[in-house]
């Protein structure tokens, strides 16, 4: 602390910032208490997997899949109303038809290119006439679906016969409803884990101050550097000692992965990439912390005991839940007001963005976000600091100060 003092004359506020992020980052490194820190995981692990009722309304959006159809026009228009006469009196158990392309005479279609291209939520395509459908479509797909095409095609001819086409079929690897399934199970995915370590994480900083608070360390570094460099100082060095538990938690996962023999290719593509994704993960959690620690700091500056802290921090807590509930309901409704209204508020953007990653390959709404988060970050950071200098230093060494110099004045002007 002397050493701050003695430079606290020439220090920018940057400066001192970076003194007070450098001593808590190594005070909470080296102790022994960062060893508990790093088993933190291990209950929101248990709760994670416990709640996988959470993301109900997203897997109901991934599972829905579409079978594409692409016939003459004649046999086209029979099959779809066919279809529909049989989803009236049958139910879910008949798949949506897709129209793809009304074909003319002699004219071909490759069924393959378009599963395989996986866009859409197209789990099959059926070709062929009505006499001889086709189904191309993954194994698993094929059976599942190859009597009801057959049962379709025979409605469709309007014929009395009761006999049913054989249904040729092609099996393909894959299909954009598969890819489209696995790319909302990993936004799904990504956003529970950031929520958890998010939550996490920012709580510490809040501990961190409490206990200063009660044993007067904060009073001397407000009277050794600005209370805005406090401020900074404290929120950064917490989310550099978070950056390394989270590398850690990282590498252990990625070798429990390894030596289990399973690999990331097992699992569906992100719209953008593996790499791009966990980019976008790591800079979205900065983003998330960021904005949440400052909200976290300037309510511990508020209280003078735990109990106070508690009680504050609680309604914090549970909006934040909500915040994620949110984020997690507009992942089920692209394209509408309320995906937009998730990527534009502060709290809610790093997770609607994080799942935007993970099912679309667009890379310029992240930059448009990021620099939008930013500047978030920057107004969270300015309000919270400006609060967190006025309620620190009403009973800092700088209040008191004031108090004695009231209280000199006064008795100056009665002797005189």
């Amino acid at each position: 602390m002397d050493a701050i003092s003695k430079q606290a004359g020439r220090l920018s506020l940057w400066q001192a910032a970076f003194v007070v992020a450098r001593r808590d980052f190594l005070a909470i490194l080296f102790s022994r208490a960062f060893i508990f820190f790093l088993l933190g995981p291990l209950f929101p692990i248990v709760v994670g997997a416990l709640a996988g009722g959470i993301g109900a309304q997203v897997q109901s959006e991934a599972l829905s899949a579409d079978v594409g159809i692409a016939m003459p026009a004649e046999d086209l228009d029979a099959m779809m109303q066919a279809r529909d006469e049989l989803a009236a009196r049958i139910g879910p158990a008949i798949p949506p038809f897709v129209e793809l392309e009304r074909l003319e005479e002699g004219e071909a279609f490759d069924p393959v290119a378009v599963l395989e291209g996986r866009e859409g939520r197209l789990a099959a395509v059926v070709t062929g006439t009505l006499e001889e459908p086709h189904l191309t479509a993954p194994e698993a797909n094929i059976g599942r679906w190859s009597g009801t095409i057959s049962m379709i095609a025979a409605t469709a001819t309007r014929s009395e016969a009761t006999s049913y086409p054989t249904v040729e079929s092609t099996t393909v690897a894959t299909s954009g409803a598969r890819e489209n399934r696995g790319r909302y199970q990993t936004a799904q995915s990504g956003m529970v884990l950031l929520f958890l370590l998010i939550m996490l994480l920012a709580g510490m900083v809040l501990s961190n101050l409490v206990e200063e608070k009660g044993n007067k360390i904060i009073e001397i570094l407000a009277a050794a550097i600005p209370m805005d460099a406090v401020f900074m100082g404290k929120l950064f060095a917490m989310l550099a000692i978070s950056a390394i538990g989270i590398a850690v938690w990282g590498a252990a996962g990625a070798t429990i992965l390894t030596l289990g023999g399973r690999s990331l290719s097992e699992f569906a593509n992100p719209g953008v990439g593996w790499p791009l994704f966990f980019t976008f993960g790591a800079i979205y959690f900065a983003m998330g912390y960021l904005l949440l620690g400052s909200i976290f700091l300037t309510i511990g500056s508020m209280a003078a005991t735990v109990r106070e802290v508690q009680t504050l921090n609680m309604p914090v807590t549970m909006a934040q839940v909500l915040v994620f509930f949110f984020a997690s309901l507009a992942v089920t409704m692209t394209g509408t007001w309320i995906e937009f209204a998730a990527m534009a508020f502060p709290l809610s953007s790093p997770f609607a963005m994080l799942a935007r990653a993970a099912v679309d390959e667009a890379i310029w709404p992240h930059l448009v976000a990021l620099a939008w988060q930013a500047l978030c970050v920057a107004v969270f950071i300015r309000v919270g600091s400006t609060l967190f200098r006025k309620k620190v230093l009403k009973s800092g060494p700088q209040g008191a100060s004031t108090k004695k110099r009231r209280l000199f004045s006064f008795a100056s002007g009665k002797n005189s």
